[in-house]
């Protein structure tokens, strides 16, 4: 973990998150709302859809909502550093906006971020962190 991240989420939750958001983000627009076969016949095209019962999205909503009050916050912050609402220098400005803008809908907002994984990966990057260290366990 780089010296410069000194956050209450750790790298390894932001990296499954980013996962699963690029996850959420490739789904396409329903082509067969009531598609008479079955799944498998289709190649299981369905599941790039972006069905109301969607799996990945309960996934990540859940593994947010796991999250405690100031890993929320600190995600928020994450999402805002990376999207270029501030610079690094910033983060404890950044830091408290999310703090004071924290609520009960932390995780319809990100999922409401079309974005979010890069956003994530900028924040991370700028922290001088990687999920790729994660990913090949060189850490």
């Amino acid at each position: 973990m780089s010296e410069a991240w000194d956050l209450s989420i750790s790298p390894e939750k932001v990296c499954y998150l980013i996962v699963k958001a690029r996850e959420f983000d490739v789904k396409d627009a329903v082509t067969e709302p009531d598609p008479a076969s079955n799944a498998s016949d289709d190649n299981m095209a369905s599941v790039l859809e972006d069905q109301p019962d969607d799996p990945v999205e309960a996934e990540l909503a859940s593994a947010i909502w796991a999250l405690n009050e100031d890993e929320q916050i600190d995600l928020v912050a994450l999402t805002w550093l990376g999207r270029g609402d501030g610079r690094l220098e910033d983060w404890n400005d950044i830091r408290a906006q999310a703090a004071e803008s924290h609520n009960t809908r932390t995780a319809a907002y990100l999922l409401g971020i079309p974005l979010l994984a890069d956003y994530l990966e900028e924040a991370m990057a700028q922290f001088g962190e990687s999920c790729q260290d994660y990913e090949t366990g060189r850490l």
